[in-house]
């Protein structure tokens, strides 16, 4: 279940708004300023915060550009402003969208579900572009391969070899396909290059390249990685 934050000093907007999010199956809290909602922060995991501009003790800006500090949670701003200088001021302190009041719930109910559906496809790109086994760690886009924190070199084409058995894992992938797959050509005499690179592989992120951790070798079939 998400939970909204939702952070407004007129406590007649939160009911409603609350009204609304319970009804679409949200745990919700709420605070009246900013320092209550960094209180509640302190000790709740929060999905999305609706924050309100104009508030006593610590307006929605400033408490924007705390919470921004250590957290990347989705905010929704509101303001009874409709100026663009006030929607940029928000904007560029890091809040996600922006709502004039007043609104009409079912907008803003919207704009919740549109954060939170983006959240999670943001973190199903993370989890595609990042693979674990063990102390190891890939990082796909950047071309980054770290083990027990340290950064290993590898070439392209090592990389690409280590990305296909680890993105596969318990797969066992024969040289030929492994050739076809990273070169992007016909397998032709292609045991021996891939051997070698495996070896190379080995040497760099094994502990004992003899007996290896991470790639297997199966015997007159290929190579593979186990999680």
């Amino acid at each position: 279940m998400n939970t909204v934050l939702v952070v407004d000093d007129d406590s007649e907007i939160r009911d409603v708004i609350q009204v609304y999010l319970r009804n679409e199956g949200y745990r919700v809290l709420e605070a009246a300023n900013g320092v209550e909602a960094l209180d509640v922060l302190q000790s709740n995991a929060v999905q999305l915060i609706i924050l309100d501009v104009m508030m006593p003790r610590l307006d929605g800006i400033k408490a924007c550009l705390k919470i921004r500090e250590t957290s990347t949670v989705p905010i929704i701003m509101l303001s009874a402003k409709g100026e663009d200088i006030d929607k940029i001021a928000g904007l560029t302190t890091g809040a996600d969208d922006y709502l004039t009041k007043p609104f009409n719930p079912l907008e803003l109910l919207a704009r919740v579900k549109a954060q939170l559906r983006r959240q999670l496809f943001k973190a199903t790109e993370v989890s595609d572009a990042l693979i674990r086994i063990g102390d190891l760690m890939i990082e796909k886009t950047k071309h980054l391969v770290t083990l027990k924190g340290n950064d290993i070199s590898l070439t392209p084409l090592e990389f690409a070899i280590l990305e296909l058995l680890a993105a596969h894992p318990g797969q066992v992938f024969s040289a030929d396909k492994i050739y076809e797959s990273v070169w992007k050509e016909p397998s032709g005499y292609s045991e021996n290059t891939v051997m070698v690179h495996i070896r190379n592989l080995r040497e760099k992120i094994e502990d004992t390249p003899r007996e290896p951790r991470y790639i297997k070798t199966i015997w007159g079939v290929g190579y593979k990685i186990e999680k």
